[in-house]
């Protein structure tokens, strides 16, 4: 009778042993399983930051470009005839604030086309 006794106690340690393994090893994976998930969830984090300041990047070096190319025709103009219709300002005014309109919308153009506000981006990193 002892002798049945221990060999049922020492079958339940074996199985509770491999259990307790089964356990350990079962959070082990669940543990690194999750730590993996928030790393690659960081790095897609990284991935848009870096997408957005690149683009940010990209239009602060073209922006220069694009507003030397809307007023490069006016450079080389040697007569200009404004008519008015008396509803704002006239002359060099009014060619001054139409090329300030067009480098004014090219932040909502850029929004549009990439979905970054860089009018944002530069307001948080300035």
């Amino acid at each position: 009778e002892a002798e049945k006794k221990k060999v049922v106690l020492e079958a339940e340690a074996i199985a509770e042993a491999k259990a307790l393994k089964g356990e350990a090893e079962a959070y082990a994976i669940e543990v690194k399983a999750k730590a993996e998930a928030e790393q690659m969830a960081k790095k897609a984090d990284a991935w848009q930051e870096y997408k957005e300041a690149a683009l940010v990047d990209m239009m602060l070096q073209v922006l220069p470009k694009v507003a030397a190319e809307v007023s490069a025709p006016i450079a080389q103009t040697n007569k200009i005839t404004m008519v008015s219709t008396d509803d704002g300002p006239i002359g060099a005014s009014r060619i001054t604030n139409e090329v300030l309109d067009i480098m004014g919308s090219l932040p909502e153009t850029v929004h549009k086309m990439t979905g970054v506000d860089i009018t944002q981006k530069l307001a948080q990193s300035g």
